[in-house]
C-alpha cells in the first residue's frame, strides 16, 4: 500500500531489467508511483484527506533525500520507466477520491500499451486507504474480495 505498493513496482521493473527472479505478479494496492506529483488528481485533492498532495511532496522528499529530481532513477519513481513491458501480472486498485488515482490509472493504461497483463480498480468514493479506514464499509469488503479473487487466480496459474 502507498509507499509499498511504489517499492514493490520498482521491484518488478528492476527484476525485468535484471532477468530475475521471475516475479509472479504484483498486487499494488494505491501505490505512490511518481515523484513528480503533478497528476490532475494531485491538484485535486490538495489539502483534501490525510494524503494529499503536500504530504505527497514530503513523503516523496524524505524517500529521495538528496536525489534532485532529474535523476530520480526509475526503480525509486516507476512511473519514471519509459518501457513497462515484461512486467508480471500486475493488480493496482485506487480510490476515485485520492491523489494517487491518476498515476495509478495511468501507470495500467502504460502496461496496457505494452501488451501487458493489469487489473485495475478504481473504487467509487475510496480515499487513500479506505479499506483500513472502513474496514466494514461495503466499498472495502468489495476492494478486498477483488483482491482475493485476482490471488487466486494468479496463484491457479501453473508456473513454468
Amino acid at each position: 500500500m502507498s509507499a509499498g505498493g511504489g517499492l514493490a513496482a520498482g521491484v518488478a521493473v528492476l527484476a525485468r531489467d535484471r532477468q530475475g527472479p521471475r516475479m509472479l505478479g504484483q498486487m499494488l494496492i494505491c501505490p505512490m508511483l511518481d515523484d513528480r506529483n503533478d497528476s490532475d488528481s494531485g491538484h485535486q485533492m490538495t489539502g483534501q484527506g490525510a494524503w494529499d498532495r503536500t504530504a505527497n511532496e514530503t513523503g516523496w522528499n524524505l524517500y529521495l533525500g538528496d536525489i534532485q529530481r532529474d535523476e530520480v532513477p526509475i526503480y525509486a519513481s516507476p512511473a519514471r520507466a519509459d518501457d513497462l513491458s515484461g512486467l508480471p501480472p500486475t493488480f493496482i486498485d485506487v480510490g476515485s477520491a485520492e491523489t494517487f488515482r491518476d498515476e495509478n490509472i495511468a501507470y495500467a493504461s502504460r502496461i496496457w500499451a505494452c501488451g501487458g497483463d493489469a487489473e485495475l480498480h478504481l473504487w467509487p468514493g475510496g480515499v487513500h486507504g479506505f479499506d483500513a479506514l472502513a474496514p466494514d464499509a461495503a466499498l472495502s469488503h468489495d476492494a478486498r474480495q477483488a483482491r482475493v479473487r485476482w490471488l487466486t487466480r494468479l496463484l491457479g496459474t501453473p508456473i513454468d
